[in-house]
């Protein structure tokens, strides 16, 4: 079911780059998305309100009297909460704040002279916009995994975006308005796709001057593509989090691993999106064949079975043979995945030797359904190979580190003639006088 590329024994012959190419991947063209995209973004920026409720009536067929929900709905959203899903959202939220609050990052003091102290303070973004899905799949757990380390963060004021759905009144998924209400987010807005993403840079202000939206410092969250278009079109403005594509898994196995185990995860992300990827890395043929048959009987039985099927048949997806563990984790380096499983002999010593992923999930017992949900980790992972360079959305995406530069006369002046030095090297003598100029203005007093 999962085409095959056999690497066993040729990776020591390829550079990191040769070898990256080698690698399953969705076709991803954010360029030619934008194309489309920044006329919707450009006619925000001139008319406000009336571009975004217009882009929502188009592409979401609903007519919005008003762009935010009433806080009335959110709370009416909790109040109907299933007692079970009420119990895994406050599951989900208790751990991920768990997780996250360890990220705190303290202030830094650092003396690098006498009487010379830099110190790194680290502040939050001011306002964000947090984008939670609402196509293919809505996404009430991409509320907790943005909005909890915003709020670990400090970050003062956040306002929420998710698509307006016509099976809800107009509104945003319940679930998501619902886990909105149990972290006190009352600034919710039923926009979605490139809509929420221009509402949220330029801000959205009716004909009569009223402002519906003030606009955000950052924007973060995952989405399609026109989303990721969006944040590129606005990226400067504000801070995003990442240029995020279609999901993926990958999967290091070894004989001793569960065919179904592994069938069941590669099915799992494939549910997301018939573009979504699933990749076996694998050091055994007959797991490889095994997982394949475990793929053709269930796929067929599964509620999204189509999308799935497309998934796995996809030029993103696929199965690597190779010849031991150190090319398994030589070709997931390369591959970089956002979700990485290790299920192999001594999975945690295998998973503390690679270097790219966005997260990792150790041993038969931590499948990515776990990290989607309930473990603790975030959810909103670098895609397309990014895992090279970045990192998953966390506190510190909320956080600024900023220099405080105190230094005494004393320190000042030991330091002075470097300062100056530098200074004529590069011709700009009057940086150095800057300095010289306040003891020479001693001397002559």
């Amino acid at each position: 079911m999962l085409r095959r590329i056999d690497l066993s024994g040729e990776i020591a012959g390829y550079p990191a780059r040769a070898l990256r190419e080698l690698m399953p991947r969705a076709a991803f063209d954010v360029n030619e998305a934008l194309r489309s995209v920044q006329p919707l973004i450009d006619d925000i920026a001139r008319r406000g309100t009336a571009a975004v409720a217009e882009i929502v009536e188009r592409f979401d067929g609903v007519h919005l009297e008003r762009l935010r929900v009433p806080e009335p709905a959110i709370k009416s959203a909790v109040e109907a909460l299933d007692p079970e899903l009420r119990r895994a959202y406050q599951t989900s939220i208790d751990r991920v704040r768990a997780a996250h609050e360890a990220q705190r990052l303290p202030e830094v003091v650092t003396e690098v002279a006498p009487g010379g102290t830099i110190t790194e303070r680290y502040l939050p973004v001011g306002r964000v916009g947090l984008y939670a899905p609402g196509g293919l799949a809505v996404l009430a757990s991409s509320v907790i995994m943005n909005a909890v380390p915003a709020q670990i963060a400090g970050v003062g004021s956040i306002a929420l975006a998710s698509p307006a759905q016509k099976t809800n009144g107009g509104l945003p998924d319940q679930g998501i308005l619902a886990v909105a209400g149990l972290l006190g987010i009352d600034e919710v807005y039923a926009v979605g796709g490139p809509a929420a993403v221009g509402m949220f840079a330029y801000g959205a202000r009716r004909e009569d001057g009223t402002v519906e939206c003030e606009p955000v410092d950052m924007i973060t969250g995952p989405g399609n593509i026109y989303v990721t278009a969006a944040k590129r079109a606005v990226r400067g403005l504000v801070g995003i989090d990442a240029e995020a594509g279609t999901t993926e898994i990958a999967v290091i196995a070894d004989d001793t691993a569960d065919p179904v185990h592994v069938a069941v995860d590669l099915v799992s992300q494939a549910e997301h999106d018939p573009a979504a990827a699933s990749v076996l890395i694998t050091t055994s043929a007959a797991l490889a064949d095994a997982v394949d048959a475990e793929l053709a009987r269930r796929v067929p039985g599964t509620r999204h079975c189509e999308r799935i099927a497309t998934a796995l048949a996809g030029e993103q997806s696929g199965t690597i043979l190779v010849r031991d563990l150190d090319e398994a984790v030589a070709v997931a380096d390369a591959y970089a995945a956002e979700h990485l499983e290790i299920q192999t002999a001594g999975a945690r010593e295998v998973a503390l030797r690679v270097r790219n992923a966005g997260a990792i999930f150790v041993g038969a017992y931590s499948p990515v359904s776990l990290g989607d949900y309930c473990a603790g980790s975030n959810h909103v992972l670098p895609t397309g190979g990014c895992a090279r360079h970045s990192a998953g959305l966390s506190v510190h995406t909320f956080l600024r580190g900023v220099h405080l530069v105190d230094y005494s006369r004393e320190a000042l002046e030991a330091v002075a003639a470097d300062v100056v030095a530098f200074a004529v090297s590069e011709d700009l003598p009057s940086h150095g006088e800057a300095v010289s100029a306040r003891f020479a203005a001693e001397e002559e007093r």
